[in-house]
């Protein structure tokens, strides 16, 4: 790059170089792209109509920004991503801690070294990578880690008296000058913390132990925030909400097609799980319509949110828990099934806020209770509704199935079952099989048997049969039986625990 050659104040001047803002810069820039139909937001999806115009416009405007958002919804990647409208490269004083510019120096380094030098003075050219810092917002931050404060040492080393502005050691966002600053989670920031915000986002000055600088401080600055913080830990302080320009409220995928592409975009998995295990579909889909459940569950605090690291975490669980089962049978192949949605339980307990009935509940089971919710509303999407079925004059297309288990028949379906002998099992259950010929007859023998076991699954969710969890896997049984025998152990435990009492 040519600019990059240039090492002196004059040849920059020389070059037609004029400095911008760096809210001046974002925007020249985006209006670039906007004029080129180009895109810097790669990788953020869902939000094309909604939170991304909104971010355009702010940006236009030049307001400081704070994206407001439960967990889970890309607001520090949107931060990140904003470093893709700077320029590529933007020149400073070399040796300046705040990466001066040049034409506008701003600290007692900048205007001495344009006084001693001139038109010599040495210039160092700075990438946009290294014009992003953030911040994660803790109890514990203090007005020196984000301002600065006086620093003993170096007064000592150089001989100066605490008078002199360059005992000064300056904090994060001093140093971010003429870059984007973000601070993740404001509300956690201690309320006399964020007042120290206010003269820099207003004044342009910062204030460190009777000091009075008027440093003219050029900052994007972005703040993120989680609407639940506002009661549970901290808040926005009045003054400094009304400083932020433009807040931007950011949301969760609003169908299954759009968090399902962000699940594949940002699961991580191996080259060989991508090639050796095969997930269809149905599967998934079943992983976001979890997430979707537990937003709506009355077991979740929906309040906290169910961040999209959920159904990110449960998809790479899933996979690993069918890489599993093809190691342990040495297979070379393999596919998801219905049955290792029991290894997505541990992502699924560890990103859900219980309310108190959850709690009562525990959060196993509540997990196993958004597992069968999404079974059931996806069934009706690959079958007809049983309910429908029920009422309908035509012939029950399950009536083979149900009569199978109503005779007493069991099956189980354990997660590390050979492929042979997980095919013989659901083939056992006369009708399984003609259902899925009828509703599905063009699809691999793979995707035939999974919907086999989903199938079952499904009717288990209808009441139509009933589904037992064993340590492994899954038992299923005849509803009607199942109940009795469960009343009649129920009833035996009371009479032993009678007996014992007595005794």
């Amino acid at each position: 790059m040519d600019l990059l050659r240039i090492k002196t104040l004059k040849e920059l001047r020389e070059s037609g170089y004029k400095p911008r803002s760096v809210k001046e810069e974002l925007r020249e820039n985006l209006i670039k792209e906007l004029k080129n139909k180009n895109t810097t937001m790669d990788g953020i999806i869902g939000y094309e109509d909604t939170v991304l115009p909104d971010l355009q416009t702010a940006i236009l405007s030049q307001h400081n920004i704070l994206l407001l958002g439960l967990r889970g919804q890309a607001k520090t990647r949107i931060a990140r991503l904003m470093i893709n409208l700077l320029d590529e490269y933007v020149p400073y004083i070399e040796g300046s801690e705040l990466f001066e510019d040049p034409m506008n120096p701003i600290s007692w380094f900048g205007h001495h070294i344009l006084e001693i030098k001139g038109e010599e003075t040495p210039i160092a050219w700075l990438h946009r990578s290294d014009r992003y810092t953030e911040k994660l917002a803790t109890p514990d931050v203090t007005v020196a880690d984000l301002i600065g404060d006086v620093d003993p040492i170096k007064a000592a080393t150089l001989k100066l008296t605490y008078s002199d502005e360059r005992v000064i050691h300056f904090g994060l966002i001093p140093r971010a000058h003429r870059g984007i600053f973000v601070i993740n989670e404001l509300p956690d920031l201690q309320a006399r913390i964020q007042v120290a915000l206010f003269n820099i986002l207003q004044e342009k000055d910062i204030q460190i132990r009777g000091f009075k600088l008027r440093l003219a401080l050029d900052i994007q600055f972005v703040f993120t925030a989680n609407p639940e913080d506002y009661t549970n830990r901290g808040s926005i302080v009045t003054p400094l909400k009304d400083r932020i320009e433009s807040q931007i409220l950011t949301h969760y995928p609003r169908s299954i097609d759009i968090s399902r592409k962000i699940t594949q975009q940002e699961a991580r998995l191996t080259d060989s799980q991508r090639t050796s295990i095969e997930a269809d579909g149905l599967v998934k889909d079943l992983v976001e319509q979890i997430a979707f459940e537990a937003r709506d569950s009355e077991y979740i605090d929906k309040k906290s949110g169910v961040s999209a690291r959920l159904t990110i975490s449960a998809y790479e669980n899933l996979i690993s828990n069918a890489e599993r089962r093809m190691l342990l049978n040495d297979e070379k192949s393999t596919f998801v099934r219905i049955s290792d949605f029991l290894g997505v339980i541990p992502a699924i307990t560890g990103k859900i806020e219980l309310v108190y009935e959850g709690e009562l509940e525990g959060p196993s089971k509540v997990a196993n209770i958004l597992l069968g919710k999404a079974i059931k509303t996806l069934m009706v999407t690959y079958f007809p509704d049983p309910e429908k079925v029920k009422k309908a004059k035509t012939a029950n297309p399950y009536a083979d199935i149900i009569n199978w288990f109503a005779a007493g028949n069991t099956i189980s379906l354990v997660d590390d079952l050979k492929l042979e002998d997980y095919k013989k099992s659901l083939e056992s259950v006369p009708g399984l099989k003609t259902v899925i010929k009828q509703f599905h007859p063009r699809l691999s023998e793979n995707q035939k048997v999974l919907l086999m076991e989903f199938l079952l699954h499904g009717l288990a969710e209808f009441s139509l049969i009933n589904k037992s969890f064993l340590d492994k896997g899954f038992s299923f049984a005849d509803m009607f039986n199942s109940l009795f025998s469960a009343e009649f152990e129920d009833d035996e435990d009371e009479d032993y625990n009678d007996d014992q009492g007595r005794f």
